[in-house]
């Protein structure tokens, strides 16, 4: 009985189905690893400027199979070159907009543009404009630095906001 279960382990071992087994997971190891160092070489692109770090990046990972990604992934830079840029370019924005004085409506609040003569949410006069080129002049300014028209004093009226009639006003006044 001992020599059956022997002879039936020594025919599985030398037969076709053991040999398919070991070249499909060979196949496999073979592709893991190739993915492996493809993916490391896509990364590093991603993360490193100069081609030299992504070279030795992709060799680490390619010399040694399986423990090189790993190590790679330990030393690698945390972000993408993409996004440290678009990092840099917000707070270089963000610069930009603290540099300049925010301007806005004394009356409603809303943002306003520095060249703006009345305000477009509540209609409020912010500037008066030149006689001469109708370019917005500051309240300061006694000559219009556009055109060279001196300025001229005159009275900011409140602007009248029209208003609807409404229909019960209109037919009581018949």
């Amino acid at each position: 009985m001992t020599g059956s279960v022997f002879s039936s382990a020594h025919s599985f071992l030398h037969s076709w189905v053991l040999t398919a087994i070991e070249v499909g997971a060979g196949v496999l190891f073979a592709l893991f690893y190739v993915a492996t160092v493809a993916w490391v070489f896509k990364d590093a692109r991603r993360r490193f400027e100069t081609g030299f770090l992504v070279g030795l990046s992709t060799l680490l990972g390619a010399l040694v199979p399986f423990l090189g990604p790993l190590i790679y992934m330990l030393f690698r830079p945390p972000e993408y070159l993409q996004d440290v840029r678009e990092r840099e370019l917000e707070i270089r924005a963000m610069e930009q907009r603290l540099g300049r004085p925010e301007e806005g409506c004394e009356v409603c609040g809303s943002r306003v543009e520095h060249d703006y003569l009345v305000c477009p949410v509540c209609t409020t006069r912010l500037r008066q404009a030149c006689g001469s080129c109708m370019r917005p002049l500051e309240s300061s300014w006694q000559l219009c630095p556009y055109c060279e028209t001196p300025v001229v004093e005159a009275p900011v009226p409140f602007p009248q906001v029209p208003r609807a009639s409404s229909p019960t006003r209109s037919r009581s006044s018949r």
